[in-house]
């Protein structure tokens, strides 16, 4: 019982519940049927001080659900800086793999967050991470992109914090290459402001 009520206060955003739960003994990591933590559901929702009240509980913010999301990895996929940070005091492991192999950087760089790629480079993650399909966070801003200027501005977070400007895919196509073929004009200008094709 106190376990469905933790999840179902978590899913709502209902605080009060949730910290209730927590005292009357739940377990912070109980899973639902799909393998989702109450800290996962709260991520998910960006109920940001349910997800406070569980990481000060000491739930896990690396528990993987059934298709090896983890409440961390989802704060990539949200964008939620506020999150972001309400999690980080838990300690998360930034290496942490998606089903894609991706850590929590790329799926941000793909959907366009631009303020938690730029929070998200302060916590010393790899910015030349590269997921199973052979792609980095800047091959994935430019790929599933579309060239804007949010676009635009995740690329130079990303080569300002060291991005290799010139790192292929696995069939060998550069960022620089990719980013002329999608017509991304910027964005080229800026890879070869940072040495892009000099090679």
């Amino acid at each position: 019982m106190l376990k469905e009520q933790l999840l179902t206060a978590a899913v709502t955003g209902d605080a009060a519940a949730v910290r209730e739960a927590v005292i009357e003994g739940a377990d912070v990591d109980a899973r639902d049927s799909r393998g989702r933590t109450a800290l996962l559901l709260a991520v998910a929702a960006d109920h940001v001080e349910v997800a406070q009240i569980l990481v000060s509980a000491g739930a896990d913010p690396d528990a993987p659900d059934a298709q090896h999301d983890t409440p961390w990895l989802v704060t990539g996929v949200t964008g939620s800086v506020a999150m972001m940070r309400a999690l980080l005091p838990a300690g998360p492991d930034l290496t942490v793999r998606n089903r894609y192999g991706g850590v929590s950087l790329l799926p941000a760089c793909e959907r366009g967050h631009v303020e938690y790629v730029r929070e998200v480079l302060k916590t010393g993650i790899d910015v030349d991470h590269v997921n199973d399909l052979g792609w980095t966070g800047l091959l994935e801003a430019i790929i599933l992109g579309d060239g804007s200027e949010r676009y635009q501005e995740i690329v130079r977070l990303l080569l300002a914090a060291g991005a290799a400007p010139d790192l292929a895919d696995n069939v060998g196509v550069t960022p620089l290459e990719h980013a002329v073929a999608k017509g991304q004009h910027e964005i080229a200008d800026l890879l070869r402001a940072a040495g892009a094709g000099r090679a």
